[in-house]
């Protein structure tokens, strides 16, 4: 791509992927649908310390990057559910290794980070 075009290149699979995935909500609220659909109430409980504002942007995002499908329901109260698209479950299904890792490595994990959080006190 030259230099001009909006839109930059990627520098491999995982860049691309990256992209899509950036934001420290993203991979949870993919990971929360992945067994259907959800709604905004039930992602907000699962989704523990994101806030209202960046959930929602978080999920404009991801819809916008064709991951998830919005089907608001026209009622009152408004209900809206989210669920994955047929790309999305694939990038859900590219996350469980990933999620596997951290529950393998998780006591490890705390160690590390409660070590770094003394270091960094100190």
């Amino acid at each position: 791509m030259a230099e001009s075009d909006p839109v930059p290149g990627f520098t491999c699979g995982l860049d691309a992927t990256l992209r899509v995935i950036a934001g420290k909500w993203k991979p949870l609220i993919i990971y929360f649908l992945i067994h259907g659909p959800n709604r905004y109430g039930a992602l907000k409980r699962a989704v523990r310390g994101v806030s209202d504002k960046m959930l929602i942007q978080q999920l404009k995002e991801l819809e916008a990057d064709g991951v998830v499908t919005r089907k608001d329901y026209q009622e009152v109260p408004p209900r809206v559910d989210y669920t994955l698209t047929p790309l999305g479950h694939t990038l859900a299904e590219a996350l469980v290794p990933l999620c596997n890792w951290g529950s393998d490595n998780m006591a490890e994990v705390t160690r590390i980070f409660a070590e770094r959080e003394h270091w960094q006190a100190s």
